[in-house]
């Protein structure tokens, strides 16, 4: 899939060419379980206005595959409180990262080690 100027570039250079064409030349194109094609026209829509500098409410909201963050996290089956890369890439948390586990009547609140509580948004 295209992105930024590439994305640009490409769509001025097929610009007579129907909307499903440009989406599919431009790769946003996946297959379906049956072996058929699905152009998937949202994250070219977004991409291009990302590309044109436009943001809608910043990367924060799309996760990996272009899903919309639900900012809802499920105890896994093993206990396992499981955030997600999408989460950790907006706070821009690195590997090492280090956090004091604070519990409340059924809250977490993760303070970054070495800050106090009340320095944290």
């Amino acid at each position: 899939m295209l992105i930024g100027t590439e994305l640009l570039a490409k769509v001025k250079e097929l610009g007579d060419l129907g909307k499903s064409e440009i989406v599919r030349a431009c790769g946003y194109v996946s297959t379906k379980k049956d072996g058929g094609e699905r152009l998937n026209f949202t994250a070219f829509y977004e991409a291009l206005l990302e590309a044109k500098g436009v943001e809608l409410g910043g990367s924060s909201t799309v996760g990996k595959g272009g899903r919309k963050l639900s900012y809802v996290a499920t105890v896994q089956g093993n206990g396992n409180l499981l955030i997600g890369k999408a989460y950790t890439a907006m706070l821009d948390l690195k590997p090492g990262d280090e956090f004091e586990i604070k519990l409340g009547r059924k809250q977490i609140r993760l303070i970054p080690v070495g800050l106090n509580e009340d320095e944290v948004d």
